[in-house]
């Protein structure tokens, strides 16, 4: 399936873990079994089930993380772990391991930074209809903000290379980590990739640990923070646009008063006009000023990344492996 690219790569498979004890035991055989040169980590995350132990007995390097929130603990994989790759998936067996081979091929054979194995059948997740609501609001929305680079922000499956990895400042504690990824992705223009894989359902025992509520009111929150570092002009543009159009509405009575009669009674709605219309000028100036400063934190960002050596050997490389690079760029891929 991978034709020799995967040989002398070192792989690291990335499994963050909450109770998920019904379930991790199959999900680390099944990578051992498609991917048996790469080392399996389980981050155990304060789970109260023998989610840790059954890791350890099917041959994972078991790690805990006392803080809790997915967020904290890939932040500590990417900073703990070295490897040439890193393939991320859930401990819940909803993605399969066999298809950690072909994420890992396209992220080689397309020379990307990350590959997002988008979910078909993600709207049968043990019926949650709210949670397949929110996705599609929350990947649109994602596409109107910063770009149409995703179609599946929300995806736990993906493959990074090292630059990836090594570069990425996650700020994130939970479930929001996925979008900050693809934000990352996108305001550095990385190169990114898509590969439609199936989404498959929970077995019995195991339950989704996700809040349609709460956790979409902390991705919502997080979409406006993310959006204020990284596009403030428009960010603050709106804020600027709301605060200019409460003002008008209370400046509007007292303009057409004082044209009907030359007088202004009502001068403390007046002021108030004023004063929120001055705010609406300064806001904006904000936004103009922090628009310059959010470019040069880009630019360092992308110089940050550009200094990470990426994985030795690239596979890509004619003059490293030309029969092994030439097989893999004709060799046709699923596509999303």
């Amino acid at each position: 399936m991978t034709d020799g690219l995967l040989d002398g790569l070192d792989i690291a498979v990335l499994l963050p873990c909450y109770n998920e004890a019904a379930t991790i035991s199959d999900v680390v055989a099944g990578f051992r079994a498609a991917l048996p040169s790469a080392r399996i980590y389980v981050y155990d995350n304060n789970s109260k089930d023998q989610t840790a132990l059954r890791a350890a007995l099917a041959g994972a390097i078991v790690v805990r993380e006392p803080r809790q929130g997915k967020g904290h603990v890939v932040r500590r994989m990417f900073s703990d772990i070295e490897a040439d790759i890193y393939l991320m998936a859930d401990g819940d067996g909803t993605y399969a391991p066999d298809d950690g081979p072909e994420l890992i091929r396209t992220l080689l054979t397309e020379r990307c930074d990350m590959v997002v194995g988008t979910r078909r059948g993600v709207t049968d997740d043990a019926g949650r209809r709210g949670h397949a609501f929110g996705n599609s609001i929350f990947n649109s929305l994602y596409q109107t903000i910063f770009g149409k680079d995703f179609t599946d922000i929300f995806s736990g499956y993906r493959a990074f290379s090292r630059r990836f990895a090594k570069s990425f400042p996650a700020v994130s504690g939970g479930f929001e980590i996925e979008t900050e990824m693809s934000v990352h992705a996108s305001v550095l223009k990385l190169p990114v990739t898509e590969l439609a894989l199936d989404y498959g359902r929970r077995p019995e025992g195991s339950h989704s640990k996700l809040s349609t509520f709460k956790d979409g009111a902390k991705i919502l929150w997080m979409f406006a923070m993310l959006m204020k570092e990284t596009r403030p002009f428009t960010f603050f543009c709106y804020l600027s646009g709301i605060t200019a159009g409460i003002s008008m509405l209370f400046m509007a009575p007292v303009l057409t008063e004082y044209f009907n009669t030359g007088l202004v009674t009502r001068m403390p709605t007046w002021v108030l006009a004023m004063a929120l219309m001055m705010m609406a000028l300064m806001i904006f100036s904000a936004g103009v000023i922090l628009d310059s400063v959010a470019r040069g934190r880009a630019e360092q960002k992308h110089f940050h990344y550009m200094s990470i050596k990426s994985a030795p050997g690239n596979r890509l490389d004619p003059a490293v492996m030309p029969e092994k690079a030439d097989k893999a760029v004709r060799k046709p891929r699923k596509v999303a």
